[in-house]
């Protein structure tokens, strides 16, 4: 690991340890979690490695081999502005944590991401393998539902994200040949094994060498747009609709949203139409895996892709020139954008035996669309794994 020769480059001797967290892939279950939805999800072998010593001082000293500019702040007194930079994820987690946990050592540490930014979850795991480091030089134990809630207050508090708990909950619970099976409701989950007769498959991921920032995007807008068609449909309906900020789609019975879905404005529908949509797929696509059947799984995660398209209404002219590509090539079972789905990357569920040719076709027809990519583009073939070990 670079991050290794980094840190002793740095600091002259070795690091005390390393901490690793997976990245994910959502293959069913997109834009839902925030709507207290159930998803799905597979750990990859691919993600964010930390090496890292204590600092008695409180310290906490990072450096980033994929950005520029250390970073430095305390433990006890983190900025409550956040400076819009790399490391806003990381003071927002130690500030999260200091509020469940009294913290008096820092860390001097160097990050490492394995695979390019964008679609992965990559906020998610650097801030849990942060987490864990901070966590250890504390002699803190967290359960894996406070990991996950004090991840979640970072990007929701801190760097002002509405996402929901998908990301860090695939990257805590998931266990290597299991799918992921979580109802962010109430936080119950299944992990379901690979079931014997199900065919081979592996994890492609096709970075389409386009960065995003979750902040920056209309991340936040598709939320509030979800939570105003719930509002809406409640007073319709004559329900009780308390708080906007705490109103979710999946307080809303679908046969409500059925009655009065055509008297939402039309970007709400659309909102509204995904989300159920997508709840539905999620519940036939963990049954599918669980008897076995990867043709319907993967037909699944292509109907949610396009589900993104038209009633997210997400996606990148270079995402949706990958999603339009891997529908039509030969051994991909299925696959759809990877994360919020405005740039990043696209993954697939695929036959291992038409690997080469899969990312052989793949590339030819992005670059063909494409072709100022070429030096970004990048295709990364993966298997399942193990969730962050607490």
């Amino acid at each position: 690991m670079n991050c290794v020769d980094k840190f002793l480059e740095l600091y002259k001797r070795e690091p005390s340890d390393v901490s690793f967290c997976p990245y994910r892939v959502c293959p069913l279950g997109a834009h839902s979690d925030h709507q207290l939805g159930k998803v799905t999800g597979l750990a990859i072998n691919k993600g964010i490695h930390i090496a890292y010593a204590p600092k008695r001082s409180g310290i906490v000293e990072l450096v980033s081999l994929q950005f520029e500019k250390r970073a430095q702040w305390h433990v006890q007194s983190v900025c409550g502005v956040k400076e819009n930079d790399w490391a806003d994820h990381l003071r927002g987690a130690t500030m999260a944590l200091s509020k469940r946990y009294p913290l008096s050592v820092g860390v001097c540490g160097v990050i490492e991401g394995t695979l390019p930014i964008g679609g992965l979850s990559s906020s998610a795991a650097v801030i849990l393998a942060f987490l864990s480091a901070l966590c250890r030089v504390n002699n803190i134990k967290l359960t894996p539902q406070e990991m996950i809630l004090t991840a979640l207050s970072a990007e929701n508090d801190y760097v002002g994200v509405a996402c929901g708990k998908l990301d860090q909950s695939c990257e805590v619970y998931s266990k290597k040949d299991h799918l992921l099976y979580l109802d962010t409701q109430d936080d119950s989950y299944e992990l379901i094994p690979t079931n014997p007769a199900m065919k081979p498959y592996r994890i492609a991921v096709f970075f389409s060498g386009v960065e995003r920032s979750l902040a920056g995007s209309k991340f936040n807008m598709r939320v509030d747009e979800c939570r105003s068609a719930a509002y809406a449909l409640k007073a319709y309906a004559g329900m009780e609709y308390g708080k906007f900020g705490e109103t979710a789609l999946r307080q809303v019975p679908f046969e409500v949203y059925q009655a009065y879905k055509d008297r939402l404005p039309e970007n709400f529908a659309k909102r509204a139409e995904h989300w159920y949509t997508e709840y539905d797929r999620v519940h036939r696509g963990a049954e599918a895996w669980r008897r076995g059947d990867l043709d319907e799984f993967g037909r699944l995660s292509f109907e949610s892709g396009l589900s993104s398209i038209e009633n997210w209404e997400t996606g990148s002219d270079e995402l949706k020139t990958l999603y339009e590509i891997m529908t039509r090539t030969d051994g991909i079972y299925g696959g759809r954008f990877s994360g919020a789905g405005f740039k990043g990357c696209c993954m697939a569920l695929i036959d291992p035996a038409f690997e080469e040719s899969i990312t052989e076709t793949v590339t030819r027809e992005y670059l063909r669309v494409f072709p100022q990519l070429r030096d970004k583009f990048s295709v990364h073939i993966c298997e399942s794994a193990d969730g962050i070990g607490l």
